[in-house]
């Protein structure tokens, strides 16, 4: 009887998944990681999704703490800051179920956030690592052609964009978009002053970014 209750539930939390199809959030986590940062990064690019590929996404973001069953309900969710994340045994477990039952999270690090995330991750799933992803992998061609993979939006250290990921199954579950700072493109032009030409490529990125997890 467990079993079959297991069962009901997950297949009704992958059903949840599918029916909010346009809706998208924003992870809040614990650590005393700035996890709210950028807050005009998302609703815009919600916004540029809609006006150029199709998109009927509502473009005021929602927030979903890891551990809650109410992350099942957002087929895409992302995440970002500068420091510390912390994931509690019971948010890894929910977590790592909304990912393998057909959610996916977008993890941009604002800076200063990748020692502290990765270390979250390999607890999330300990026998998979993080991989890069390569130039021709559709997520750079999915709306927009990106020839040379993940574009650089801000310098910090010098170091080349990254684009790591999770698979499972041969899906993509989890991106991991590193010395790039896409969100920084996202936000509103007067907060980083970046170059038209820059912040078209951010956005660009990102809706192939969005296109590719809601049709895989």
């Amino acid at each position: 009887m467990n079993r079959f209750i297991a069962l009901f539930t997950l297949c009704t939390l992958l059903l949840c998944v599918r029916i909010n199809a346009q809706e998208v959030a924003i992870l809040k986590y614990n650590g005393g990681g700035d996890w709210y940062a950028n807050p005009t990064a998302v609703p815009n690019l919600l916004r540029f999704c809609n006006a150029n590929i199709g998109t009927r996404l509502n473009d005021k973001p929602q927030t979903v703490e890891a551990g809650s069953s109410a992350i099942f309900q957002f087929p895409f969710v992302h995440m970002t800051g500068h420091g510390n994340v912390v994931f509690s045994p019971e948010e890894l477990e929910n977590l790592r179920n909304y990912l393998l039952s057909g959610g996916f999270l977008h993890i941009d690090d604002n800076y200063g956030m990748k020692p502290y995330v990765t270390k979250q991750l390999e607890a999330l799933f300990p026998n998979t690592a993080l991989e890069e992803i390569g130039a021709d992998h559709p997520i750079f061609s999915q709306e927009y052609n990106f020839p040379k993979g993940l574009p650089k939006i801000h310098e910090h250290d010098g170091q080349r964009p990254q684009a790591l990921g999770i698979f499972k199954e041969q899906r993509l579950v989890l991106l991991f978009t590193y010395e790039s700072d896409l969100g920084d493109g996202w936000e509103d032009p007067s907060v980083h002053n970046d170059p038209e030409e820059i912040r078209r490529q951010a956005l660009q990125m990102g809706a192939n970014i969005i296109s590719y997890a809601f049709k895989n």
